[in-house]
């Protein structure tokens, strides 16, 4: 369920290591303390704990939060870990963080920004 979520404007993932024992309440009050957003727009947020192999998600529905939990029998997430930072992600990049792979892929094809005819 989780990896086939699209119902979400914008995918924010939260760097670093987040207490796992947070509830809604308190994973809701870091989206608006620490990284000062709002989180009562159409938006998911991502939690990841040390031991990477569990993810909490937080989504406001319009008349609730929704809380989904992930545990992984086997492996781990490729969680990066820069302390007090949240990463808007694209929805490759949520693709990717869902098959266990990096969010950063260094080989994978960049998009063009800056177009111009010589």
């Amino acid at each position: 369920m989780l990896s086939d979520f699209t119902g979400a404007g914008h995918i924010y993932i939260a760097c670093g290591y987040t207490d796992m024992r947070r509830s809604i309440d308190g994973l809701a009050a870091l989206v608006q303390q620490s990284f000062r957003l709002d989180p009562f727009s159409d938006s998911l947020y991502l939690f990841c704990g040390k031991r990477r192999d569990r993810i909490k998600a937080l989504y406001w529905e319009g008349d609730g939060f929704v809380l989904l939990y992930k545990r992984l029998e086997r492996g781990s997430f490729q969680w990066p870990r820069s302390e007090s930072e949240v990463r808007d992600l694209s929805p490759q990049q949520f693709r990717w963080l869902m098959e266990g792979l990096s969010i950063d892929q260094p080989k994978a094809h960049k998009p063009v920004t800056e177009i111009s005819m010589v």
